[in-house]
């Protein structure tokens, strides 16, 4: 007796699952598990030990299901089948069950059907987890479930995605290296902020309007801007579709789009943002409100909250604490304020040689460590936060905390399009290689700034070192050369201890330190003057006007020699 093929389940929403070919002996598993239809999308004949559409049919009927045939070519899925099925799911009882030899077009179906209402990553990701790649369908997707009738191609020799630090620095630097290379940025921005700034906005150092500018002014010049966002990849094709479904060719991708601030990660910070004492350094428009909290604040208790990594500046949730610990000293109201940092990781700070000089101002200012505590949860108006701790070798417990303001950096992750895109790895992140860049899989493809997995600390100073790698690189491969350039890691994370000081970390893959200046100048371990001058007076204009502009000051890129 031939064995019957255990059935599977593979879940795209809560309102559809999609299944390889089923027999009529899978129909009772089916209703157990409490689908209330079934749709066949596999012409009946289409393999020799397929049953046929009717012994399904009967079967389903005895459990009490609704059964529906739509039988759909293989490799041939038409717009109006698409309509088709996405009527069937309006009229059917739910959560449906669809199959059809492997599920894959059942799961196309319901990509197209859907293309109206969700989001083309909320699709591709949907499908993903599901087990089925739509890259073959990805512009049908993006252009509404239809099958787009005039692609328009433009074509450039570099499509850049992403106009912030990274993408117009990396521009620029081609431009330097390769004059007539046509390249073309891909950003929906209106304005470019210089981010590193908001740290010192949130201190009451810099005015926040100081850290934008209008992201036309920054384009390189000859560089063209594509004022559209970026929908999703076709590696395979060299080509990037655009939302609308307008698609970019390539012959050279480079790719830095930066990460998402994933607000809605925590319950309710979204609802509180801005009010009731809850504020972040990691947005423009709350920076302010960062500066004006600290400075009325007389008394209670403040809390500073650091996500998982990875995180851009893993610095910037601690130099919020210490800014505002320093005010609170000098304006003799540290006594009166309980100050408590609350860190999902196990440590102040990732490279040990930095921590003593940290520790000195954790204990200057009073200030409570709390690590493996991670924000889940905010109650604005009630002031109480709530952390999961999950401390080594013991059952994770959850701790409600009250406090009268509070800095809050938020969980962060790759953007949905990359994570969905086939550039990402397991975890979402542009897969490259660490030492020059290139994307693991696609030879053509390169990537820098937060978006790629190269274990560096994701800063404005990393990208500032990156840009020149990769310009170096791209242009090599131009010219029928491998990669030379190789990038070792460096970041830096200028740590504002207190008003006019700073301990300047800079350190490169594997907590190697690597320090700019000569110790005489400025000793990185040790909070000094000079670091803050630097921080204060001449790294916003060696951004705008070196690292945006391809002068790469400091930041010529190490070679090796092949073989």
């Amino acid at each position: 007796m031939q064995e019957v093929q255990a059935l599977e389940f593979r879940k795209i929403t809560d309102d559809i699952t999609v299944s390889p070919q089923i027999t009529a002996d899978h129909l009772q598993e089916i209703a157990d598990a409490g689908y209330r239809a079934v749709i066949c999308n596999r012409p009946d004949g289409e393999g020799a030990d397929q049953p046929t559409f009717d012994e399904i049919a009967a079967a389903a009927k005895a459990k009490g299901l609704e059964v529906r045939y739509q039988p759909v070519t293989s490799g041939k899925v038409r717009d109006e089948d698409a309509e088709a099925f996405g009527k069937l799911l309006r009229e059917l009882p739910g959560p449906v069950f669809a199959y059809c030899r492997t599920g894959t077009r059942s799961a196309t179906l319901w990509s197209l059907s859907q293309a109206n209402a969700l989001a083309p990553a909320t699709i591709l990701a949907a499908t993903k987890g599901a087990g089925y790649d739509m890259a073959g369908v990805v512009r049908r997707i993006v252009n509404g479930g239809k099958t787009p009738t005039d692609e328009g191609d433009a074509k450039f020799d570099v499509v850049i995605v992403g106009g912030g630090a990274a993408g117009i620095a990396v521009a620029s630097s081609l431009k330097a290296r390769k004059p007539g290379l046509d390249i073309a940025i891909l950003d929906p921005a209106d304005v470019h902020y210089y981010q590193p700034g908001w740290t010192m906005v949130g201190g009451g150092v810099f005015e926040a309007a100081t850290t934008a500018r209008t992201m036309g002014s920054l384009i390189p010049q000859g560089v063209h801007w594509i004022k559209s966002a970026v929908a999703a990849f076709e590696p395979q094709n060299n080509a990037v579709v655009l939302d609308g479904c307008r698609v970019v060719k390539y012959d050279r991708l480079i790719v830095c789009p930066g990460l998402k601030l994933d607000w809605h990660g925590v319950e309710g910070l979204v609802d509180t943002l801005g009010k009731n004492g809850v504020t972040s350094n990691y947005r423009y428009d709350l920076a302010p409100y960062t500066w004006e909290l600290v400075s009325k604040m007389r008394e209670g208790r403040a809390l500073f909250t650091q996500p998982p990594m990875p995180i851009k500046c893993a610095g910037a949730p601690q130099k919020a604490m210490y800014l505002s610990g320093d005010h609170w000293f000098r304006t003799g109201r540290l006594k009166d304020i309980d100050i408590q940092f609350m860190n999902a990781g196990g440590v102040l700070f990732g490279v040990k040689d930095y921590v003593p000089a940290l520790m000195d101002y954790v204990k200057k200012y009073d200030a409570s460590l709390n690590f493996f505590h991670n924000l889940i949860a905010v109650d604005g108006p009630g002031k109480t936060a709530t952390f999961k701790v999950s401390k080594p070798d013991e059952e994770p417990t959850e701790v409600t905390v009250d406090f009268d303001m509070m800095h809050v950096c938020p969980p962060q992750v790759a953007p949905d399009f990359i994570r969905v895109s086939p550039l990402a790895d397991a975890a979402g992140w542009v897969d490259v290689d660490q030492a020059t860049l290139r994307h693991k899989t696609y030879d053509n493809i390169w990537s820098l700034g937060d978006v790629m997995n190269a274990p560096n600390a994701k800063t404005a100073a990393a990208a500032r070192m990156q840009a020149p790698v990769v310009a170096e690189n791209v242009v090599a491969d131009t010219r029928g050369l491998s990669p030379h350039a190789v990038y070792n890691g460096y970041g830096s994370c200028p740590l504002t201890v207190e008003k006019g000081k700073i301990v300047l970390a800079e350190f490169g893959y594997g907590g190697a330190l690597l320090p700019s200046f000569p110790k005489w100048v400025i000793d990185g371990t040790k909070p000094t003057r000079a670091a803050w001058l630097l921080k204060e007076q001449i790294l916003p204009p060696v951004y705008w006007k070196a690292m945006l502009r391809g002068k790469e000051w400091m930041a010529k890129p190490e070679s090796v020699s092949a073989g």
